[in-house]
């Protein structure tokens, strides 16, 4: 199965967070699947914690490649037809990170790690 890891989803793996769902854990650490991280969560991580909401990140934002390339997490880089797609993506959500990884998801075909229910809006395939 090829994963898209939601941000917090990435954050809770890395650090051990509970918050993360067994299910998730589960499919994330099976050999089998490939992970992968998108840019736009590189993006949000950077931009949280540069405004002061993700204070305990610091080893992350420092080297997110090495973090990356220590759990054989792939990097998803954003292309133009992703950003065409995310612009364009119906309905009200706002966030853009979230609008990136739905587009991401749908365009690549995979399934998006993440508790947010408001995914299954947009069609993709969702595993928590």
């Amino acid at each position: 199965m090829r994963l898209l890891l939601d941000t917090h989803a990435l954050l809770w793996w890395v650090a051990g967070d509970a918050r993360l769902s067994r299910k998730a854990r589960a499919a994330i650490g099976a050999a089998d699947n490939d992970v992968h991280v998108s840019a736009a969560s590189a993006w949000e991580i950077s931009t949280k914690f540069r405004l002061g909401k993700l204070p305990g990140v610091a080893a992350i934002v420092d080297d997110l490649a090495a973090v990356l390339a220590s759990q054989a997490f792939q990097s998803m880089p954003i292309t133009v037809p992703h950003a065409q797609a995310a612009g364009l993506l119906a309905g009200q959500h706002r966030d853009p990170f979230d609008r990136m990884l739905i587009a991401q998801a749908q365009a690549e075909q995979m399934t998006l790690v993440s508790n947010e229910a408001l995914f299954d809006r947009y069609g993709v395939r969702r595993l928590w």
